[in-house]
């Protein structure tokens, strides 16, 4: 039987509509301090102020080097540990026989925000047209924002739970998810996890996964005037990438998932750095290339890994000088296994019953392409994890990032009420 009643879903409405200005301030004065990855420590103060301030138990602490040793394929090597505190408040629950506990999860590290001359609104937070701007807006100081207003409409709305609401915000998401991971190491578990990444009111059910790969080609030098005397590492390193390319074809008409199978690219495979060379009148010894590479739900780390390889010694075999000078395939920086629960996982459900009772809607169920930390929390940690929250990924990792202020209370109030639903009320039993 649903915990919330039409009496309660209004209460916690209006909860939420009466306090749209403090939600849109929490927003901007976490948007305010900049969070670009490894530099998290600032804007982590005034997450922890606010958790201190509606009395919830706090753990603070650094991941280090030590303690990720054993996993660092999923998160990569770090520039730094220090001041990168992450953050877990509990809202302890009345227990009961049927109480469950549920973890509302988020990254507090942001990009950096690029060209300034690109932006036209104030990248450090800024309101206007019912939106709210800046770095981080939506991915995901809003996803963090909403969990704290999820809590203070409950507060408001008279709820106190059966189960336990733990609060947790992450560093280092955007470089693979050292904080993510770190939560899970140090112990912090309940029995679901919803992560508030934008997903346009979305539920997210399904992860791609993702490599980070480097290829480095050797050539030989030579003066170009003397161009057949030299090997071009940049057209040895030609047939690699037309292969990569042939190789993302195929895959996408072999290869089929139903959560997928209406993306155009469902294996996208993009190379975002080459260097070669040091003159320009001089043939290039040495090539330099790195990119990302992205798979299905079901596809693991090591199995692509080495089917890329395969790929790139392949040709390789084929070409006389690469025979003898084969290509060097590393993979760097954190990789991003994939992850999927079905639709029917009762977390799953919660959270399109609880957007059903905001917006009179059926939720749309989605896989994605992109990274998340929801991975970490489902291959590393064993909690069942969906996402959703407010925000549209074709408007963040850019100039003039934002928020819709009416979509952030949505999310808001679904998430107040996801948490009754999962948690269960007070003296229920």
């Amino acid at each position: 039987m649903s915990h919330v009643t039409p009496e309660l879903a209004r209460a916690i409405h209006n909860a939420v509509d009466n306090r749209r200005d403090e939600i849109c301030q929490l927003l901007i004065d976490l948007v305010s301090v900049p969070s670009v990855t490894f530099d998290e420590g600032a804007v982590q103060e005034v997450v922890e102020r606010d958790y201190s301030r509606r009395g919830l138990e706090i753990d603070r602490w650094e991941a280090t080097r030590a303690e990720i040793a054993d996993y660092l394929v999923h998160v990569g090597e770090q520039d730094t540990y220090d001041n990168r505190p992450n953050l877990v408040a509990t809202r302890r629950g009345s227990g009961g026989p049927n109480a469950r506990s549920l973890m509302l999860h988020g990254h507090i590290d942001t990009v950096d925000n690029g060209d300034p001359a690109l932006w036209t609104r104030n990248p450090m937070g800024e309101i206007a047209d019912g939106r709210v701007y800046g770095r981080g807006a939506a991915d995901m100081k809003g996803g963090i924002v909403t969990h704290i207003a999820a809590l203070d409409a409950l507060d408001a709305a008279g709820v106190t739970l059966a189960g336990n609401l733990l609060l947790a915000s992450s560093v280092g998401e955007e470089n693979g998810g050292l904080g993510a991971l770190s939560t899970m190491l140090r112990g912090h578990r309940a029995d679901a996890a919803i992560i508030t990444e934008p997903t346009d009111l979305e539920v997210v059910i399904a992860q791609g996964g993702s490599l980070v790969f480097r290829i480095t080609v050797t050539g030989k030098s030579a003066h170009g005037a003397n161009r057949n005397q030299g090997v071009s590492a940049v057209e040895k390193f030609y047939p690699i990438f037309h292969d990569l390319l042939a190789w993302e074809a195929e895959r996408n008409a072999t290869l089929s998932h139903p959560l997928y199978d209406h993306f155009a690219n469902k294996f996208p495979i993009s190379v975002g750095l080459v260097q070669a060379g040091t003159w320009a009148s001089t043939v290039p010894e040495l090539l330099v290339a790195e990119g990302r590479l992205g798979f299905l739900p079901g596809e693991t780390i090591e199995g692509m890994q080495a089917q890329a390889e395969a790929r790139i010694a392949a040709v390789a075999d084929g070409d006389d000088w690469l025979r003898e000078h084969p290509p060097l395939v590393e993979w760097f920086g954190g990789q991003f296994g994939s992850c999927e629960i079905s639709r029917d996982e009762p977390i799953a459900q919660t959270v399109a019953a609880a957007h059903r009772v905001v917006t009179g809607q059926d939720a749309a169920f989605k896989g994605i392409t992109a990274g998340l930390d929801m991975r970490l929390l489902m291959n590393i940690g064993g909690i069942p994890t969906a996402t959703y929250g407010a925000g549209n990924t074709d408007y963040v990792h850019c100039a003039d990032e934002w928020i819709g202020i009416d979509d952030l209370l949505v999310a808001v109030e679904t998430i107040a009420v996801a948490a009754v639903e999962w948690c269960g009320l007070a003296g229920t039993g």
